[in-house]
């Protein structure tokens, strides 16, 4: 394939934002702020090197090899975020070169990733817990009922672990009506907790919606979208998006 120019990853990107935008003021939260996260899986050296260029910000990588590579190459040019299953034995290896973690499911998780705060220089691990609102036997995250375990086990970490919110991946389909659902009810889900944990965590972040259904996913709360192979894909256009 060949390599997507900096210029063309500026113009889909600010396509993009506008998308963004528009279902902010579609939902009533216009002047408020969602972050695209680029997902790095997809992208070359030299596309990522465009990708800075072009502007993205957010890096997310899916494996703790990819984010050592790719961090050890372009280091503080990108904010790092890790988007991948995150197996515990991985945790000392991932805990240092991020800022959030997208991805915890468990309790034990939770616990490994509490010996690890220290290597972040003192400061808490930053996450969200992984919720499987469709519940599709091929996605990882917790069910509704197992989210409360899992916020009193990083709430006995005193502070080495924080939740920032939580994360879900909705069923790939071809109209983003169809999973509008996902969205609504993790919003729904995190609005009822954040009433009993403010004290502990504020779950501010919602990350949630990916190429083809972002703009749903916005107008249903989401502060952090994922972009894939978008940016690159020179043979599919960068649509706008209605949110229908």
């Amino acid at each position: 394939m060949t390599e997507v120019v900096a210029s063309e990853i500026r113009n889909r990107l600010e396509i993009v934002r506008e998308n963004i935008e528009d279902a902010l003021r579609r939902s009533g939260r216009e002047g408020e702020e969602v972050r695209i996260l680029v997902a790095g899986k997809y992208y070359s050296a030299g596309q990522i090197a465009a990708l800075k260029e072009a502007g993205a910000v957010l890096l997310g990588e899916n494996r703790a090899e990819d984010l050592a590579e790719k961090q050890g190459k372009f280091g503080d040019d990108f904010e790092w975020h890790f988007i991948g299953h995150v197996q515990r034995r991985k945790a000392k290896e991932v805990v240092p070169r991020v800022s959030l973690i997208h991805s915890v499911d468990s309790v034990r998780l939770i616990e490994e990733l509490a010996k690890r705060a220290g290597s972040a220089d003192g400061e808490s691990v930053e996450i969200l817990l992984q919720v499987n609102v469709s519940g599709e036997e091929s996605k990882y995250g917790v069910g509704e009922g197992e989210i409360e375990e899992l916020l009193e086990a990083a709430a006995v970490t005193e502070g080495k672990v924080s939740i920032r919110g939580f994360m879900t991946l909705a069923p790939m389909v071809e109209e983003a009506r169809e999973v509008r659902y996902v969205f609504a009810k993790l919003k729904e889900i995190r609005d009822s907790l954040k009433r009993s944990w403010s004290p502990h965590f504020d779950l501010a972040e919602l990350s949630m919606g990916m190429s083809n259904d972002y703009a749903a996913a916005v107008e249903e709360g989401a502060t952090i979208v994922r972009i894939g192979r978008t940016l690159i894909e020179e043979d599919v256009p960068v649509r706008r998006q209605d949110g229908s």
